[in-house]
């Protein structure tokens, strides 16, 4: 007997191909069948049009007469225009097509920890196989209201300015935003590299970069220990419009089958940017009405659809949660462009990278006056949160005083001295590229700048003095549940030491 592949060819497998053949034959009935065979009309640039297809629907999966795959992407009167998902060279006008009935899936399970997979599943990292693998459809419906649960459990990223004036909630989805070579995806790999032994799994989305890039990244991450518990999924440069359009639902998939198994879960997205024009182009191929700048009129709707998949569930639903930290590309530091207007109005915030502070030598070169987070305050450890409510004042007060000094003025004591400890401040946030920071040593600096204690520390000397902190805070632990007054007292011994001895 010959099984047709047809009947079960990228829906959702059983455990093994014997498994499936078993199902295969207890289901199987003699009786006459029907299938709507239609035929290739046209290929190229990673799409096809096929006719006599009249039972296709949006998003169904279909299989050539070669085997490779495709998707419905456009319904017409008298074709189907589908995107490709396989590279064949096979694929010629009048080559029979078939509908699957089936809906394209994706692999999830704790068998990705550590793998670089594409948009399909199929592994990328020559490690074999993968094991023990559940499937689940890549389209889903974001969660409704009644599972939903408040953002509360803070999500570390191990960045002193965004940790305390931007923080972000397990749950939340935040935007990093700015101009290319600003440090955007910088940000994104310290935020996974910190999330070492918090119990967060993490799946990095890489869509349309160079394999040099993708290399450094998965590279990058494993030297830091990162990768046992992330999961890559890559659709390079030169894959098809097709597999990168499909790329950030395919992780957003992986994070969801671990939220809904109760797990926390960080997913970067890099970059939307990318998505919208790789969109754009399958869009203009197909023949699609465009809108502004040439993107369809339903790109708003995408980049939706997916970002609302991240939330954080109610204790009956799971409990799990997936934070999303999307990455938008923008032009001259112009934030009202169509797609990051777009993202911005759909996230729960932006962290903004500024090209001026970049060239400053500021990293990471975070503009706090025009970042925010709107959520990720509640999720916020409260020490914290009073802590970096007197801070963020007293910065954003410096930030219009320095203005004046530009003009040689004369200042009053009070200006100078706010001028100053804001000097200061700005110090403290530079931050090294890979080195993300406890939180135990984000209360301390906190309580020791709100307490005066850097005052009188010379700014050349303010990243040596943090690199003690860190070296006293490891020598004795200190939690974040002690009061101000216990963690004010260690401060004061150590700020004493460095006053009387030197920075070491």
């Amino acid at each position: 007997m010959v099984i047709d592949p047809r009947t079960k060819y990228g829906g959702e497998p059983e455990n093994s191909p014997l498994d499936r053949l078993e199902g295969y034959l207890r289901s199987y009935q003699f009786r006459m069948r029907f299938t709507e065979q239609g035929q290739l009309v046209s290929v190229g640039d990673g799409i096809a049009w096929i006719s006599g297809l009249p039972s296709a629907r949006m998003n169904g999966l279909l299989v050539f007469a070669d085997g490779s795959r495709a998707m419905v992407f456009d319904l017409a009167i008298d074709r189907v225009g589908v995107v490709l998902l396989d590279d064949s060279q096979a694929l010629t006008s009048g080559m029979p097509a078939f509908l699957t009935h089936e809906r394209l899936s994706m692999v999830c399970g704790d068998s990705l920890k550590g793998r670089v997979v594409d948009p399909l599943g199929r592994p990328l990292d020559g490690l074999g196989e993968l094991r023990e693998v559940r499937w689940r459809a890549i389209e889903q419906k974001s969660p409704p209201i009644i599972q939903r649960d408040f953002v509360r459990k803070p999500l570390y990223t191990g960045v002193k300015a965004i940790d305390t004036l931007i923080p972000v909630g397990k749950g939340q989805r935040q935007l990093l935003i700015g101009d290319e070579g600003l440090g955007r995806s910088s940000l994104a790999v310290d935020c996974v590299i910190n999330q070492r032994g918090l119990d967060v799994q993490c799946v990095y989305v890489l869509i349309g970069q160079k394999r040099s890039s993708i290399i450094s990244t998965i590279n990058t991450l494993r030297r830091n220990g990162a990768m046992d518990y992330t999961t890559i999924v890559v659709a390079e440069a030169s894959a098809l419009p097709g597999m990168q359009y499909l790329a950030p639902f395919s992780g957003c998939t992986i994070a969801e089958g671990w939220m809904h198994a109760g797990c926390d879960t960080l997913i970067i997205y890099d970059d939307l940017s990318t998505h919208a024009k790789i969109y754009r182009e399958l869009s203009l191929l197909l023949r699609r009405h465009p809108g502004r700048e040439a993107y369809p009129g339903d790109i708003f709707s995408i980049h939706a659809r997916l970002l609302e998949r991240s939330t954080a569930l109610a204790v009956e639903s799971g409990g799990g949660t997936m934070t999303a930290l999307p990455i938008v590309e923008t032009e001259q530091g112009d934030i009202a462009g169509f797609i990051p207007t777009n993202l911005i109005s759909i996230t729960d915030g932006q962290i903004y990278l500024d090209g001026n502070l970049f060239s400053a030598g500021y990293r990471p070169a975070i503009d706090i006056a025009r970042s925010v987070s709107r959520i990720g305050g509640q999720a916020q450890h409260q020490q914290i949160k009073a802590e970096a409510g007197r801070m963020k004042l007293d910065y954003l007060q410096f930030l219009e005083l320095e203005v004046f000094t530009r003009f040689g003025t004369r200042l009053e004591a009070s200006m100078e001295k706010a001028i100053r400890r804001g000097r200061i401040l700005r110090e403290i946030f530079k931050q090294e590229q890979l080195n993300p920071l406890p939180v135990e040593l984000q209360m301390a600096w906190l309580i020791a700048y709100n307490s005066g204690l850097f005052d009188n520390i010379e700014l050349s000397e303010v990243v040596k003095v943090m690199h003690h902190l860190q070296q006293c805070l490891q020598k004795d632990p200190t939690s974040l549940e002690e009061s101000r007054e216990r963690w004010l007292e260690k401060l004061s011994n150590w700020f004493d030491e460095i006053v009387s001895t030197g920075v070491p």
